[in-house]
């Protein structure tokens, strides 16, 4: 994964519209994992739609730092083997 805020967001960029998985951690030893599709980039945070199936709300950000720090893990949909990798 990259290790600098610039790559992480440059290589958001080249993944704009596939779909994706984030894993967050949301507290002490808990996380929670959601599913939808990335959508936009800025230049401190990025933008996922998620799905309506699974979650309660349409969108969440986060930032490029949550990355970074591992806060956030990222997985993008693999089209060819139909998992997430």
């Amino acid at each position: 994964m990259p290790i600098t805020l610039a790559s992480i967001k440059k290589n958001l960029d080249c993944q704009l519209g596939r779909k994706i998985m984030l894993t967050a951690q949301t507290g002490r030893k808990r996380k929670t994992e959601r599913k939808g599709i990335l959508r936009e980039t800025y230049p401190s945070v990025f933008v996922v739609d998620l799905d309506q199936d699974e979650n309660a709300f349409e969108r969440v950000s986060y930032s490029y730092t949550d990355v970074l720090t591992q806060s956030v893990e990222i997985q993008f949909f693999n089209e060819e083997s139909c998992e997430y990798a």
